[in-house]
């Protein structure tokens, strides 16, 4: 398989998501990026490590990415993700929205 490029803030936060250190999300997200998941929404960097730290700890996951497209001015990256949830593994889509090196959006979505 191909590596797959990300850009920094991405790949940050896939190493991030992956050694479950919460305080490196600061160094991915700007601090009034928005987070919508399983149907909330978090914003601001408290919200973003509060939600992280809540994830992890739910479902101890790991992500890894499988592909990554670019459409306009989101990179659309599609994770498989292997964890403490029925179901798992499964794949779902992670869509980015940057602002310079920040994440200034993060949806995902299966």
């Amino acid at each position: 398989m191909m590596p797959i490029h990300l850009p920094r803030p991405i790949d940050l936060y896939v190493k991030a998501e992956n050694s479950g250190d919460v305080e490196a999300l600061s160094e991915c997200f700007a601090p009034d990026a928005t987070v919508r998941d399983e149907g909330r929404t978090y914003k601001g960097l408290a919200a973003i490590e509060r939600w992280k730290a809540e994830t992890k700890k739910k479902y101890q996951h790991t992500v890894e990415p499988l592909a990554s497209v670019q459409k306009g001015d989101k990179t659309i990256v599609t994770n498989r993700l292997t964890g403490n949830f029925p179901g798992s593994p499964i794949e779902l889509q992670f869509i980015f929205a940057l602002d310079g090196n920040k994440i200034a959006s993060l949806e995902i979505r299966s």
